[in-house]
This record gives C-alpha cells, structure tokens and sequence, in this order.
C-alpha cells in the first residue's frame, strides 16, 4: 500500500470535496469526517465527486445512483455494485488515501 496526497487538511473544510486524478478517488468531508471511494460510478462511469451529498451518501450527477461513503455500498439504482473505499491518513498537515500500488 502507498499513500497518495489529496490536499492540506486545512483545504478540505465540511461539506467539500477533494478529488485525485490517479487512480480516481473522491475525498469528502462530512461533519468532519473524511471518507474516500473510488470517483468512477460503477453504473455509467459518472465523477462522483460533483454528485449532491446528503448526510453520509453521494448521489451520481448523471442517473441517481446513491452510494454510502462509508461503505460504498450502493443504496438506489441504477447502480447495483458497490463503489471501492479507500484509508484516509491524515500525516503532517496533509490528507492523504491509502492506494494499493498493484492495481
């Protein structure tokens, strides 16, 4: 596993989100809790990360699916598989999301 760099903590207030390019992943901050999935939905391939966030889940831009951060189960359709989670670290000022390196 590696850590990759999202941002500051500092930059990642409540109710934002902070989105890496490689490989795609989603940071959200909800109440302060930082939560990372995957920023591909698993329906159409939409970001994520510019879905309407409601309490602990994201819904996709482009057919409503909705996932749980937490889990990345998928919770409405059209989306029937989970998204991947991912550790947030949190290390010298930084966010950062554990990545496996081999996928």
């Amino acid at each position: 596993m590696a850590l990759q760099k999202v941002c500051l903590i500092s930059e990642l207030e409540p109710g934002e989100v902070r989105r890496i390019d490689s490989p795609p992943i989603a940071v959200f901050n909800v109440e302060g809790a930082l939560l990372a999935i995957s920023d591909i939905c698993t329906h159409a391939e939409a970001s994520l990360s510019e879905g309407q966030v409601d309490g602990q889940t994201v819904e996709c831009p482009l057919h409503g699916a909705c996932f749980d951060l937490r889990t990345g189960e998928a919770l409405t359709p059209p989306a029937t598989e989970p998204v991947q989670t991912f550790a947030v670290v949190l290390q010298d000022d930084n966010v950062y999301v554990q990545v496996d390196e081999s996928r």
